[in-house]
Protein backbone atom coordinates (compact mmCIF):
# COMPACT_ATOMS: atom_id res chain seq x y z
CA UNK A 1 0.00 0.00 0.00
CA UNK A 2 1.62 3.01 -0.93
CA UNK A 3 1.27 6.16 1.71
CA UNK A 4 2.05 9.34 2.25
CA UNK A 5 4.19 10.43 5.74
CA UNK A 6 3.30 14.09 7.94
CA UNK A 7 4.70 15.48 10.32
CA UNK A 8 4.32 18.49 12.64
CA UNK A 9 6.38 19.86 14.71
CA UNK A 10 5.65 22.43 16.95
CA UNK A 11 6.39 24.14 20.96
CA UNK A 12 4.25 21.69 22.99
CA UNK A 13 3.24 18.95 20.66
CA UNK A 14 4.57 16.75 17.32
CA UNK A 15 2.23 15.05 15.11
CA UNK A 16 2.90 12.11 13.01
CA UNK A 17 0.39 11.07 10.42
CA UNK A 18 0.57 8.55 7.94
CA UNK A 19 -2.19 8.61 4.78
CA UNK A 20 -3.14 6.73 2.08
CA UNK A 21 -3.38 8.04 -1.74
CA UNK A 22 -6.73 8.22 -1.02
CA UNK A 23 -6.24 10.54 1.52
CA UNK A 24 -7.47 8.31 4.43
CA UNK A 25 -5.82 8.34 7.94
CA UNK A 26 -4.02 4.89 8.35
CA UNK A 27 -2.44 6.13 11.86
CA UNK A 28 -2.11 9.39 13.50
CA UNK A 29 -0.04 10.47 16.47
CA UNK A 30 0.11 13.44 19.12
CA UNK A 31 2.76 13.60 21.33
CA UNK A 32 4.15 15.89 23.58
CA UNK A 33 7.69 17.37 22.37
CA UNK A 34 8.79 18.83 26.13
CA UNK A 35 11.33 20.38 24.85
CA UNK A 36 13.30 17.18 22.90
CA UNK A 37 12.21 17.79 19.35
CA UNK A 38 15.06 15.57 18.01
CA UNK A 39 13.83 12.30 20.81
CA UNK A 40 9.86 12.84 19.95
CA UNK A 41 10.44 12.47 16.20
CA UNK A 42 12.42 9.45 16.69
CA UNK A 43 10.10 8.12 18.98
CA UNK A 44 7.24 9.24 17.03
CA UNK A 45 8.54 7.26 14.21
CA UNK A 46 9.09 3.80 15.98
CA UNK A 47 5.88 4.08 17.03
CA UNK A 48 4.29 5.20 13.43
CA UNK A 49 6.40 2.03 12.08
CA UNK A 50 4.95 -0.43 14.78
CA UNK A 51 1.37 0.85 14.01
CA UNK A 52 1.54 0.53 10.19
CA UNK A 53 0.05 -2.13 8.27
CA UNK A 54 2.74 -4.47 6.46
CA UNK A 55 3.80 -3.88 2.97
CA UNK A 56 2.93 -0.16 3.42
CA UNK A 57 5.71 2.18 2.02
CA UNK A 58 6.16 5.51 2.28
CA UNK A 59 5.80 7.31 -0.82
CA UNK A 60 6.25 11.15 0.25
CA UNK A 61 7.33 13.25 3.24
CA UNK A 62 6.35 16.15 4.39
CA UNK A 63 7.35 18.47 7.40
CA UNK A 64 6.04 21.74 9.15
CA UNK A 65 5.52 23.36 12.10
CA UNK A 66 8.47 25.42 14.01
CA UNK A 67 10.73 22.65 13.76
CA UNK A 68 9.93 21.31 9.83
CA UNK A 69 13.65 22.14 8.82
CA UNK A 70 14.95 20.17 11.67
CA UNK A 71 12.47 17.18 11.00
CA UNK A 72 13.11 17.57 7.63
CA UNK A 73 16.37 17.16 7.25
CA UNK A 74 16.64 14.34 9.99
CA UNK A 75 13.90 12.73 8.11
CA UNK A 76 14.77 13.85 4.57
CA UNK A 77 11.29 15.58 3.81
CA UNK A 78 10.26 15.82 0.33
CA UNK A 79 8.52 19.19 1.37
CA UNK A 80 8.94 21.55 3.92
CA UNK A 81 5.97 23.89 4.39
CA UNK A 82 5.10 26.25 7.01
CA UNK A 83 1.72 26.17 9.12
CA UNK A 84 -0.37 28.51 7.55
CA UNK A 85 -0.23 26.32 4.17
CA UNK A 86 -0.21 23.01 5.87
CA UNK A 87 -3.56 23.70 8.09
CA UNK A 88 -5.43 25.64 4.65
CA UNK A 89 -4.31 22.78 2.62
CA UNK A 90 -5.85 20.12 5.60
CA UNK A 91 -8.71 22.29 6.11
CA UNK A 92 -9.68 22.38 2.13
CA UNK A 93 -9.46 18.54 2.11
CA UNK A 94 -12.44 17.90 4.74
CA UNK A 95 -14.07 20.87 3.86
CA UNK A 96 -13.23 22.41 0.10
CA UNK A 97 -15.37 25.06 0.25
CA UNK A 98 -14.11 26.26 3.66
CA UNK A 99 -13.97 30.38 3.91
CA UNK A 100 -12.19 30.55 7.54
CA UNK A 101 -9.62 28.75 9.23
CA UNK A 102 -9.34 29.45 13.45
CA UNK A 103 -6.53 27.09 15.02
CA UNK A 104 -4.93 27.39 18.41
CA UNK A 105 -2.47 25.53 19.69
CA UNK A 106 0.00 24.65 22.29
CA UNK A 107 1.34 28.25 22.43
CA UNK A 108 0.26 29.96 19.36
CA UNK A 109 -2.38 30.32 17.15
CA UNK A 110 -3.75 31.96 13.90
CA UNK A 111 -6.64 32.44 11.37
CA UNK A 112 -6.83 31.51 7.95
CA UNK A 113 -8.77 33.44 5.79
CA UNK A 114 -9.52 31.08 2.48
CA UNK A 115 -11.68 32.23 -0.91
CA UNK A 116 -11.98 30.30 -3.63
CA UNK A 117 -9.70 27.33 -2.49
CA UNK A 118 -6.57 29.74 -2.13
CA UNK A 119 -4.81 31.85 1.61
CA UNK A 120 -6.37 35.33 0.69
CA UNK A 121 -5.24 36.74 4.47
CA UNK A 122 -3.91 35.04 7.83
CA UNK A 123 -2.24 36.35 11.02
CA UNK A 124 -0.80 34.76 13.88
CA UNK A 125 -0.13 35.44 17.42
CA UNK A 126 3.49 34.19 18.82
CA UNK A 127 3.99 36.68 21.38
CA UNK A 128 1.44 36.39 24.08
CA UNK A 129 0.08 33.22 25.40
CA UNK A 130 -2.94 33.71 26.51
CA UNK A 131 -5.73 31.35 24.87
CA UNK A 132 -3.13 29.06 23.78
CA UNK A 133 -3.61 25.37 24.98
CA UNK A 134 -0.39 25.76 27.77
CA UNK A 135 -2.14 28.52 29.52
CA UNK A 136 -5.52 26.24 29.54
CA UNK A 137 -3.48 23.28 30.67
CA UNK A 138 -1.86 25.18 33.38
CA UNK A 139 -5.29 26.88 34.79
CA UNK A 140 -7.01 23.29 34.32
CA UNK A 141 -4.03 21.70 37.09
CA UNK A 142 -4.54 24.83 39.12
CA UNK A 143 -7.58 24.13 39.67
CA UNK A 144 -7.27 20.50 39.36
CA UNK A 145 -9.65 19.55 36.86
CA UNK A 146 -8.34 17.20 34.10
CA UNK A 147 -8.12 19.35 31.22
CA UNK A 148 -10.29 17.15 29.35
CA UNK A 149 -12.93 17.56 31.70
CA UNK A 150 -12.13 21.72 31.41
CA UNK A 151 -15.05 22.36 28.36
CA UNK A 152 -17.69 19.75 29.33
CA UNK A 153 -17.59 21.56 32.95
CA UNK A 154 -18.17 24.92 31.18
CA UNK A 155 -21.05 23.97 28.76
CA UNK A 156 -22.83 23.68 32.29
CA UNK A 157 -22.85 26.76 32.90
CA UNK A 158 -25.77 29.45 32.43
CA UNK A 159 -23.78 32.22 34.08
CA UNK A 160 -20.45 32.89 33.14
CA UNK A 161 -18.47 35.47 34.81
CA UNK A 162 -16.55 37.68 32.76
CA UNK A 163 -12.85 37.46 33.30
CA UNK A 164 -10.01 39.56 32.16
CA UNK A 165 -8.16 37.96 29.22
CA UNK A 166 -6.08 39.96 27.58
CA UNK A 167 -3.25 38.70 29.43
CA UNK A 168 -2.47 35.49 31.23
CA UNK A 169 -0.99 37.10 34.58
CA UNK A 170 -3.94 39.23 34.72
CA UNK A 171 -6.73 36.50 33.58
CA UNK A 172 -5.36 34.31 36.39
CA UNK A 173 -5.48 36.83 38.86
CA UNK A 174 -8.69 37.77 38.00
CA UNK A 175 -10.22 33.52 38.23
CA UNK A 176 -8.54 33.46 41.71
CA UNK A 177 -10.67 36.53 42.55
CA UNK A 178 -13.76 35.77 41.27
CA UNK A 179 -13.43 32.10 43.31
CA UNK A 180 -12.56 34.04 46.09
CA UNK A 181 -16.00 35.92 46.16
CA UNK A 182 -17.59 32.32 45.54
CA UNK A 183 -18.58 32.13 42.34
CA UNK A 184 -19.60 28.72 40.95
CA UNK A 185 -16.13 26.79 39.66
CA UNK A 186 -18.24 25.92 36.41
CA UNK A 187 -19.30 29.67 35.74
CA UNK A 188 -15.26 30.70 36.33
CA UNK A 189 -14.27 28.02 33.84
CA UNK A 190 -17.25 29.36 30.77
CA UNK A 191 -16.34 32.86 31.61
CA UNK A 192 -12.54 31.76 30.83
CA UNK A 193 -13.75 30.14 27.26
CA UNK A 194 -15.54 33.55 26.60
CA UNK A 195 -12.17 35.44 27.85
CA UNK A 196 -10.53 33.54 25.37
CA UNK A 197 -12.41 33.53 22.98
CA UNK A 198 -13.04 37.34 23.04
CA UNK A 199 -8.91 37.86 23.17
CA UNK A 200 -8.71 35.94 20.04
CA UNK A 201 -11.20 37.87 17.42
CA UNK A 202 -9.61 40.96 19.32
CA UNK A 203 -6.06 40.39 18.33
CA UNK A 204 -5.42 38.07 16.32
CA UNK A 205 -8.66 38.15 14.18
CA UNK A 206 -9.21 42.19 14.36
CA UNK A 207 -9.74 43.33 10.77
CA UNK A 208 -10.52 39.79 9.36
CA UNK A 209 -13.57 39.05 7.51
CA UNK A 210 -15.06 35.92 9.14
CA UNK A 211 -17.22 33.89 6.97
CA UNK A 212 -18.75 30.57 7.13
CA UNK A 213 -18.22 27.57 6.93
CA UNK A 214 -15.37 28.26 9.72
CA UNK A 215 -13.15 25.06 10.85
CA UNK A 216 -11.63 25.41 14.34
CA UNK A 217 -8.35 23.39 14.26
CA UNK A 218 -5.63 22.72 16.77
CA UNK A 219 -4.98 20.81 20.40
CA UNK A 220 -8.02 23.37 21.58
CA UNK A 221 -10.34 22.51 19.68
CA UNK A 222 -11.16 19.49 21.72
CA UNK A 223 -12.54 22.12 24.26
CA UNK A 224 -16.03 22.16 23.86
CA UNK A 225 -15.80 25.33 26.16
CA UNK A 226 -13.93 27.09 23.89
CA UNK A 227 -15.90 26.03 20.62
CA UNK A 228 -19.26 27.00 22.21
CA UNK A 229 -17.96 30.27 23.10
CA UNK A 230 -16.42 31.05 19.32
CA UNK A 231 -20.28 29.93 18.39
CA UNK A 232 -21.68 32.48 20.69
CA UNK A 233 -19.22 34.81 19.48
CA UNK A 234 -19.37 34.85 15.77
CA UNK A 235 -23.14 33.88 15.29
CA UNK A 236 -22.56 30.96 13.10
CA UNK A 237 -21.60 27.20 13.01
CA UNK A 238 -18.30 26.15 13.80
CA UNK A 239 -17.23 22.85 12.54
CA UNK A 240 -14.72 20.55 14.40
CA UNK A 241 -12.86 17.96 12.13
CA UNK A 242 -12.08 14.41 13.27
CA UNK A 243 -8.72 15.09 13.81
CA UNK A 244 -8.27 18.73 14.74
CA UNK A 245 -5.52 17.93 16.43
CA UNK A 246 -3.30 16.62 14.14
CA UNK A 247 -4.52 18.91 10.83
CA UNK A 248 -0.63 20.58 10.34
CA UNK A 249 0.70 16.93 9.83
CA UNK A 250 -2.21 15.83 7.17
CA UNK A 251 -1.28 19.14 5.74
CA UNK A 252 2.05 17.96 5.25
CA UNK A 253 1.12 14.49 3.95
CA UNK A 254 -1.36 16.07 1.74
CA UNK A 255 1.22 18.91 0.29
CA UNK A 256 3.61 15.61 -0.03
CA UNK A 257 1.30 13.72 -2.23
CA UNK A 258 0.93 16.73 -4.56
CA UNK A 259 4.91 17.63 -4.62
CA UNK A 260 6.04 14.19 -5.79
CA UNK A 261 2.57 13.89 -8.12
CA UNK A 262 3.90 16.50 -9.86
CA UNK A 263 7.37 16.01 -10.17
CA UNK A 264 7.18 12.37 -10.88
CA UNK A 265 10.53 11.56 -8.66
CA UNK A 266 11.12 9.24 -5.96
CA UNK A 267 10.82 10.69 -2.32
CA UNK A 268 13.57 11.12 -0.33
CA UNK A 269 12.93 9.99 2.77
CA UNK A 270 15.18 7.96 5.20
CA UNK A 271 13.02 5.12 5.99
CA UNK A 272 12.09 4.35 9.61
CA UNK A 273 15.75 3.05 10.40
CA UNK A 274 16.90 6.81 11.42
CA UNK A 275 15.04 5.85 14.42
CA UNK A 276 18.36 4.35 15.33
CA UNK A 277 20.69 7.02 14.64
CA UNK A 278 22.33 9.29 16.72
CA UNK A 279 21.57 12.81 16.58
CA UNK A 280 23.14 15.60 18.51
CA UNK A 281 22.21 19.68 17.70
CA UNK A 282 24.63 22.31 18.55
CA UNK A 283 25.45 26.11 17.78
CA UNK A 284 27.96 28.74 17.63
CA UNK A 285 28.26 32.24 16.20
CA UNK A 286 29.69 33.29 13.14
CA UNK A 287 32.56 35.86 13.30
CA UNK A 288 32.70 36.67 9.52
CA UNK A 289 30.60 40.04 9.64
CA UNK A 290 29.22 42.62 11.96
CA UNK A 291 25.99 40.85 11.69
CA UNK A 292 27.57 37.60 14.16
CA UNK A 293 24.73 35.20 13.26
CA UNK A 294 23.95 32.37 15.59
CA UNK A 295 24.10 29.13 13.87
CA UNK A 296 22.34 26.15 14.86
CA UNK A 297 23.56 22.52 13.21
CA UNK A 298 22.16 19.23 13.40
CA UNK A 299 24.74 15.61 13.38
CA UNK A 300 23.68 12.77 12.00
CA UNK A 301 26.24 10.31 13.32
CA UNK A 302 28.79 13.07 13.76
CA UNK A 303 28.19 14.11 9.87
CA UNK A 304 26.27 17.50 9.73
CA UNK A 305 23.38 17.25 7.90
CA UNK A 306 21.92 20.74 8.67
CA UNK A 307 22.30 24.36 9.74
CA UNK A 308 20.18 27.56 10.04
CA UNK A 309 20.33 31.22 11.57
CA UNK A 310 22.78 32.69 8.72
CA UNK A 311 21.81 35.94 6.83
CA UNK A 312 24.06 34.51 4.02
CA UNK A 313 24.84 31.35 2.14
CA UNK A 314 28.47 31.39 3.83
CA UNK A 315 27.54 28.33 6.29
CA UNK A 316 24.89 26.45 3.59
CA UNK A 317 25.28 22.36 2.93
CA UNK A 318 25.14 21.77 -0.96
Amino acid sequence: MKAYLGIDVGSVSTNIVVQNEAGKIITGLYLRTRGRPVETIQAGLKETARLLPENTTICGCGTTGSGRYLAGVMVGADVIKNEITAHAVSAAHFVPEVQTVLEIGGQDSKIIIIRDGIVTDFAMNTVCAAGTGSFLDQQASRLGIPITDFGELALQSNNPVRIAGRCTVFAESDMIHKQQMGHPLKDIINGLCEALVRNYLNNVGKGKDILPPVMFQGGVAANAGIRSAFQRALDMEILVPPHHDVMGAIGAALLAREELGISKRSTRFKGFAITELAYQTSSFECDGCPNACEIAEIYEENRVIGRWGARCPRWDIV
